[in-house]
């Protein structure tokens, strides 16, 4: 048995990062504060955070606890709730800084997750299990580990004395997971924003990329993303007898107006974030689609650099509003023709486009009629694009050097949504920052079996504490 256990950590030891045993993590061998640090992320994550049947309110509870330990006082901590959502409630943490000019730094983390079923996965996904040098259960990535860094971050700031000059604002909402749900943020953006104002504010959104050995090769930082809108197009008939076609056929008209929309391509638009990520992502790929990549950022018309670039779906869609049917419902009855046919279109929208002008652009590609389009509630607001501020981007950079030597921090715009969002449409700009790194199947995020490996999960928190140290002291 004990040669088994020794080849197993030898095997795990030849496929980790050179940069993770750099920076002082061993499997099995983890220090009193990373095991500290574990057991917080072990607690975080096995409390079940899902909509359905979980309670961000517990887990906020859970880590208030947490800090009250370290030795915060009541009027440090803030847990919140609503009657209307008594189980989706948050915490926001504030740990004075010594400046009283200096703005404050807002750190936040979702603490829901997605929904899992046990007998769809392998293991319970909401007990942590560690294997061959990863973590899994629901939650392990998004965003659990980033939830726990923050928290770890001010009980080490607090044990150790440390006193930053900006005050550091930590917050750890619910509602990230799931549209339409009480959120967290937003709910602190209308309801306290004096217990979140910051200068600006950092989230998940960046990290880096791992190749198939484990190596990390790029870190990203987020700078800005796409909102969403979800259209309902509707189309209606009389109906009647299926024996008796007419030529206004609801289900026709539907699926030839889904045909157009996924046959659609929206204009091509660069702004100063993805224009740095297609110039610098693509000097360092060193392949035909890099080339492409480089030759676009130069000059969009090129026809046939959009050509290459394209046949990537991530890059395709990083530079344009993109729109896809994803849900259908029409008829009624096998025998009869159809009286109603309805189909969920959601489109994810560049920067600086509104949500009205995509629907409009969307009745405008269908070209008929009979079309109806409601645009789901809630609408997410449109923020201006942060700026790309080297107060933030430069000790990040410094701190990948550090960390990562010769892998390159690259901005990118994210073609998904956080909850970034609702805080850089009130005036504070938010940043997704790098550390921690994924593997380049995804790692299971939103889907079955999510983990991440041990090494990002202790590297990605020392590279956080180190980060937010820096961010908050400017001088």
């Amino acid at each position: 048995m004990r040669k088994l256990v020794l080849a197993s950590m030898a095997a795990t030891l030849a496929l980790l990062p050179a940069q993770a045993m750099a920076q002082g993590y061993t499997p099995g061998e983890l220090s009193a504060d990373q095991r500290d640090f574990r057991d917080l992320f072990e607690e975080l994550v096995e409390t079940d955070t899902t909509l359905s049947k979980g309670s961000c309110t517990l887990a906020a509870e859970r880590m208030a606890g947490r800090l009250r330990k370290a030795g915060f006082t009541d009027d440090q901590l803030t847990l919140f709730a609503t009657a209307e959502a008594p189980r989706e409630g948050g915490l926001v943490a504030v740990y004075p800084g010594t400046s009283d000019t200096l703005k404050p730094l807002l750190a936040i983390a979702h603490i829901d997750v997605v929904e899992a079923k046990r007998e769809d996965w392998e293991r319970d996904p909401f007990t942590l299990v560690e294997e061959d040098g990863y973590l899994y259960a629901r939650g392990v990535a998004d965003d659990k580990a980033m939830a726990a860094g923050l928290v770890d971050t001010l009980i080490r700031f607090r044990k150790a004395g440390y006193r930053p000059q900006r005050t550091v604002k930590v917050a750890l909402t619910c509602g990230e997971e799931t549209n339409g749900a009480f959120n967290g943020v937003e709910w602190l953006v209308n309801n306290r924003r004096e217990l979140i104002d910051a200068e600006f504010a950092i989230n998940e959104g960046g990290g880096g990329t791992a190749d198939e050995t484990g190596k990390v090769v790029e870190q990203t930082i987020q700078v800005g993303e796409k909102i969403f809108a979800n259209y309902v197009l509707t189309f209606t008939n009389p109906g009647g007898h299926s024996s008796v076609p007419r030529p206004d056929n609801a289900i026709t008209q539907l699926a030839e107006a889904l045909v157009k929309i996924g046959a659609h391509r929206f204009p091509l638009e660069f702004n100063e974030t993805n224009r740095t990520y297609f110039r610098v992502a693509g000097a360092g790929r060193g392949d035909a689609i890099g080339d492409a990549m480089v030759a676009l950022a130069e000059d969009p018309t090129n026809a046939e650099a959009e050509a290459v670039v394209n046949a990537d779906p991530f890059l395709h869609s990083n530079l344009r509003t993109t729109c896809v049917a994803t849900m259908l419902e029409a008829g009624h009855a096998r025998n009869a023709l159809a009286q109603r046919a309805q189909a969920n279109v959601n489109c994810r929208i560049f920067p600086g486009n509104s949500i009205e002008s995509v629907g409009e652009e969307l009745a405008r590609i269908v070209g008929d009629e009979g079309l109806a389009i409601t645009i789901l509630e809630p609408r997410r607001p449109a923020p201006p694009q942060p700026p790309m501020d080297e107060r933030i981007l430069g000790p990040a950079r410094a701190l990948v050097e550090r960390y990562f030597p010769g892998v390159p921090l690259v901005p990118v715009m994210s073609n998904g949504y956080t909850d970034s969002t609702f805080l850089t449409a009130t005036g504070i700009p938010s940043y997704g920052v790098p550390g921690g790194w994924g593997d380049p199947d995804g790692n299971g995020v939103h889907g079955l079996n999510e983990r991440i490996s041990a090494a990002s999960l202790y590297v990605g928190r020392d590279f956080l504490f180190d980060l937010v140290k820096a961010l908050a002291n400017p001088d």
